[in-house]
């Protein structure tokens, strides 16, 4: 199969505030100047944990979620997400997506729902025990991805 006249023209980049993440958006950003591509970026705030300030079980009294650490990471977010976003000057588009969940869901549900051609995400490189318990995002986006997926690879602690 000869991939010289394969054109990637929806690009999906998955990105966190990771050093694994500033590698895998300088290979984007070859790959949208080479392809004049339509480009994504998506990152994804793991939902926030109810806080158990003055909460006391034995009284019957529940943890309570405070909307404000939410709406603060979704901000944050978002100013992130705009300020890689002004980096693809060679874009022909770039949207953003600011979605709250489970990581590796998210992802290929945006891939799916936005018909991306290409994920490219970064890896944060962990092996043995720690990626044992952490599992591996980019791995399982592999494994259940309908589209190709490039994961950059490195050390990014």
């Amino acid at each position: 199969m000869v991939m010289s006249n394969r054109k990637f023209n929806r690009i999906l980049l998955a990105v966190d505030d990771t050093p694994c993440s500033q590698k895998a958006i300088e290979y984007a950003k070859d790959l949208v100047a080479e392809f004049k591509s339509t480009l994504a970026l998506i990152t994804v705030v793991p939902p926030t944990s109810p806080a158990s300030y003055g909460a006391d079980p034995l009284l019957g009294q529940q943890p309570i979620i405070i909307p404000e650490v939410s709406e603060i990471q979704q901000r944050t977010a978002q100013d992130y997400l705009d300020t890689i976003a002004a980096e693809f000057l060679g874009a022909a588009e770039v949207f953003t997506f600011n979605k709250i969940g489970s990581v590796r869901e998210e992802i290929l549900t945006t891939a799916q729902e936005w018909t991306a051609d290409l994920i490219i995400i970064g890896s944060n490189g962990r092996t043995g025990f720690e990626h044992f318990i952490s599992g591996s995002v980019s791995e399982s986006i592999i494994r259940k991805s309908t589209v190709p997926v490039l994961v950059i690879p490195g050390k990014c602690d």
